[in-house]
């Protein structure tokens, strides 16, 4: 079964493809996203990645949280359920 991991830190300039290749180093990588911001376009600086299993993840984990990638300082865990929110809660008053 495969394991989501969080990862936070993510360099503005980094792509899917640049964070799946470095992901792969610990094993293989089912998918890699990096958030984008629907208004302006740009990379929020956190992703996704997952992994084939949890060994794999955890490989991961040991591997790039708290290290440098592309010039910036890795958070790297196992991603948390999306937790539901509010109706209205991301609207922002006018």
């Amino acid at each position: 079964m495969s394991t989501k991991l969080y990862v936070g830190g993510i360099p503005y300039t980094s792509t899917d493809q640049s964070l799946k290749d470095a992901f792969s180093k610990a094993g293989n990588v089912t998918s890699a996203s990096i958030i984008i911001d629907r208004m302006t376009g740009r990379s929020k600086g956190f992703g996704f990645v997952e992994m084939a299993n949890e060994d794999e993840a955890n490989a991961a984990i040991n591997m790039f949280n708290g290290q440098d990638f592309e010039g910036r300082k890795l958070t790297v865990n196992v991603a948390r359920p999306l937790e539901p929110r509010a109706p209205g809660m991301n609207r922002r008053p006018m």
